[in-house]
């Protein structure tokens, strides 16, 4: 394993809500995206959902509340919880999750990235 620059990473694509694998430790994925607009909302059944915010806002909307992510701030989604991410736009972040954890959970749309076409960079 090489080490990776994250800066770096995120200039190799322009696609919003389509998270890219940039390493796995231990069964977890660690994922980047590009954020702007709403995704879906959606929920993981079994499967925590860790975010990180590098650049920009995201908006954790979930169905009691809002959680409102700044860079240099982090939440946990934890598994079961429905939530809709929203960004303005050029928000970059990073997702640490199971390998098992579908993009949009069970909720399919034409935004949802299936595991077989994940994209490694």
């Amino acid at each position: 394993m090489n080490k990776i620059n994250i800066s770096e990473k995120f200039g190799l694509f322009n696609e919003v809500w389509t998270p890219k694998v940039i390493a796995e430790s231990n069964g977890q994925l660690v994922k980047i995206a590009k954020g702007s607009g709403e995704l879906v909302w959606h929920k993981h059944d079994n499967e925590d959902e860790l975010f990180i915010v590098f650049r920009g806002q995201l908006t954790l909307q979930l169905r009691s509340e809002n959680i409102v992510l700044n860079a240099g701030e982090m939440y946990v989604v934890p598994k079961g919880v429905e939530h809709c991410p929203k960004a303005q736009p050029d928000t970059h972040f990073m997702m640490v999750e199971p390998s098992s954890t579908a993009h949009t959970g069970e909720h399919h749309s034409e935004v949802t990235v299936s595991s077989e076409k994940q994209e490694w960079i």
